[in-house]
């Protein structure tokens, strides 16, 4: 309890905090000032309830603690009375309380005396009030956590099962990959053997244009001489003497 404090609580914010806890009984300030026994009775027991300190068992309790008298008939009231001062001095006593509360205080309450009390025990439910709400909101807080944490643990769930199943299903495929790997690579190779074949093919080529060139030149030469081959042997066949009586003749 050392974070609980006392401030001074008016009468009004007493009125005030008794409405917003429920009490549903009518009450002023006027009625605090000049407070009754029943209505002191009625405020301790609305806030014993109210912090969930009283029991359903307590009327049993004091009808089993009326037999060890003699005349149990003549305490029917007075052990009920006990047992309540008894739990509103205990909760005072509980919250530290500056004042003792005593059993004058439940017969013949005084209105400052009561003012303090009851001043004590509401401070007390609103600190108690803002605490629960913290928690109930930090509750609240770890549950949307857990139900995300939950959410997250079946996605990764699921993404593990995907990924089990990829890589079952990237084993299985790996010989068929393997293979076509070595196709592809036979391939390549292949295509390398065409490439240098070609380059092959494309040095031959051109030595045989060079060779077919050269040829030509030799074949263009060879022409030339034969026609003046001919040309010389048409001359020549010119001056032959075709009939020697007329050779003969043209001499004389």
């Amino acid at each position: 309890m050392s974070s609980f404090k006392y401030p001074d609580i008016t009468r009004a914010e007493i009125v005030g905090y008794l409405a917003l806890f429920g009490f549903d009984i009518p009450i002023g300030e006027h009625d605090l000032l000049n407070p009754a026994r029943e209505l002191v009775e009625n405020l301790y027991t609305f806030l014993l309830g109210y912090l969930d300190l009283l029991q359903e068992d307590d009327g049993q309790a004091a009808f089993g603690a009326l037999q060890v008298f003699d005349n149990p008939e003549l305490h029917a009231s007075a052990i009920p009375m006990m047992n309540f001062y008894q739990k509103v001095r205990g909760l005072l006593g509980a919250i530290e309380c500056p004042e003792r509360f005593t059993l004058r205080d439940l017969i013949n309450p005084d209105p400052d005396r009561t003012k303090l009390f009851l001043g004590s025990i509401l401070n007390f439910c609103m600190h108690r009030k803002v605490k629960m709400d913290e928690l109930t909101s930090l509750a609240d807080e770890l549950n949307a956590f857990f139900e995300q944490k939950e959410a997250l643990e079946e996605k990764i769930s699921q993404l593990s099962a995907k990924i089990a199943e990829c890589n079952e299903s990237r084993e299985k495929e790996t010989p068929f990959v393997q293979e076509e790997d070595a196709k592809v690579r036979g391939l390549k190779q292949a295509i390398s053997g065409l490439n240098n074949h070609q380059l092959t093919l494309k040095s031959e080529t051109k030595k045989m244009k060079e060779k077919a060139h050269e040829l030509d030149e030799q074949i263009s030469s060879a022409d030339f001489a034969l026609l003046e081959s001919a040309r010389e042997n048409a001359e020549l066949r010119s001056k032959i003497v075709q009939s020697p009586d007329k050779l003969q003749r043209a001499l004389e």
